[in-house]
C-alpha cells in the first residue's frame, strides 16, 4: 500500500481524532495532503472546524462542571485562573477565539474559560469562529508549504515521503522546543 492510498483511506479519521485533542500537526499535515490531492481541501476544514469546536465544547463543560476537582487536580493550570478570568471580563471574544493559537492552552484554556461565568452560548459562538479561522490558518500553512516545495523542487511526487518526513520532524522539534521552555 503507498503512502497516498494510506492517508485517502485513514487521513479523515486521523484529521477528526487529531483536531478533538489538539491536533496543529495532524492538521498542518492534512493541508499538505489536501494540496497534493489526497484529501479533499474543504473536507479538512470541514473536519478540523467541527472536531475543533467538539473538543473545546466538551472541554468548556469540564470545567463548568467539574472546574474546581479539575483545577485541584492541576495547580498550574490553576494557577492561570484568576488571569483569564480577568481576561475574560475584558475581552472574552478575543480570549475564546485566541486560546485555541495559545500553545498549552489548547485543553486547559476551555478549562479554564467553563470556570468563568461566561454564558455557554456565548463560549460557543465564539468557539466556532475560532475553530473555522484554525482550520483555515493552520491547514492553511501546510498547503502552503506544498505549495512552496513544489516551487523550489519542482514535481515532488517522489519526494512526497521525505517531506512528510521533514513536517513530521520539524513539528517533533518544535513541540519539544516549546516542552522544554515551559519547564
Amino acid at each position: 500500500m503507498t503512502l497516498g492510498a494510506l492517508i485517502e483511506t485513514h487521513g479523515y479519521w486521523v484529521l477528526a481524532v487529531g483536531c478533538l485533542l489538539e491536533g496543529e500537526t495532524i492538521l498542518v499535515l492534512a493541508g499538505f495532503a489536501a494540496h497534493r490531492g489526497y484529501l479533499d481541501p474543504l473536507a479538512v476544514l470541514g473536519i478540523a472546524a467541527a472536531a475543533g469546536f467538539l473538543g473545546d465544547q466538551f472541554y468548556f463543560w469540564l470545567g463548568r462542571r467539574h472546574g474546581p476537582a479539575v483545577l485541584a487536580r492541576w495547580p498550574s493550570v490553576a494557577h492561570q485562573a484568576d488571569r483569564v478570568h480577568r481576561l475574560m471580563e475584558r475581552y472574552h471574544a478575543a480570549v475564546i477565539i485566541g486560546v485555541r493559537f495559545a500553545y498549552g492552552l489548547r485543553i486547559a484554556g476551555p478549562v479554564l474559560i467553563g470556570t468563568s461565568p461566561i454564558p455557554g452560548s456565548r463560549f460557543a459562538l465564539f468557539n466556532a469562529l475560532g475553530a473555522i479561522l484554525w482550520a483555515c490558518v493552520v491547514a492553511g500553512i501546510g498547503w502552503v508549504f506544498g505549495e512552496a516545495a513544489e516551487i523550489v523542487l519542482g514535481e515532488i511526487r517522489n519526494l512526497e515521503g521525505w517531506l512528510l518526513l521533514g513536517l513530521i520532524a520539524a513539528a517533533a522539534i518544535a513541540w519539544w522546543i516549546r516542552k522544554d521552555r515551559t519547564r
